[in-house]
């Protein structure tokens, strides 16, 4: 496998449906990735470290960025939180070498499937359905009852687009998810 400068691995889903948990794999298994740690208006939830886990950046600042063009892509994801992938962050990871890999939003990684300066391998993390997405938002305790009821309709939307997506993976079994990604990505640097 040889990197090319604008190759980029894009995993997306509905909230809840395991693409942080695929991502965490494939960043384990595949050295030759390079996590993109995306840019966001909202507040840290648990022990997210900025930096790490996201850029947290005030709003005005945020807003600032997207006139100076500093985005690969960005979105409103929910009512005055924004989130977006830094170009800065994307050529950083090309110069060590290695492929971005993005965990975005449905939206964002569309975006980033038309923009013609990048060639990408997307995957869709579809949950088995929306009842088990619903008992796993709520599992993890971290979403107000707003919140969650956003998210659910957000997902509902989010679907109808998997279609447009490269590969579709049904994380019904995490470990079995987790494996025919990585097949996926392993191609995809391999071609």
């Amino acid at each position: 496998m040889s990197p090319t400068p604008n190759r980029i691995v894009i995993v997306t889903a509905p909230s809840g449906a395991g693409k942080t948990s695929i991502t965490r794999h494939l960043l384990h298994q595949i050295p030759a990735l390079g996590f993109s740690v995306s840019a966001t208006t909202r507040q840290p939830r648990g022990k997210e470290v900025d930096g790490r886990d996201y850029h947290f950046i005030g709003t005005d600042e945020f807003r600032n960025r997207i006139r100076e063009g500093a985005f690969l892509e960005w979105e409103m994801v929910y009512e005055g939180k924004y989130y977006g992938t830094l170009m800065s962050e994307i050529e950083e990871i090309w110069l060590e070498d290695r492929i971005p890999l993005l965990d975005i939003d449905v939206k964002g990684a569309l975006r980033v499937m038309g923009d013609a300066r990048v060639r990408t391998l997307s995957l869709f993390i579809q949950p088995p359905s929306l009842d088990e997405l619903e008992r796993r938002l709520r599992s993890r305790g971290t979403d107000s009852e707003d919140s969650i009821r956003d998210r659910l309709a957000k997902a509902e939307y989010e679907m109808s687009h998997r279609d447009r997506f490269d590969r579709i993976v049904i994380n019904d079994q995490l470990d079995k998810a987790c494996t025919e990604a990585e097949s996926m990505v392993r191609a995809f640097l391999d071609s």
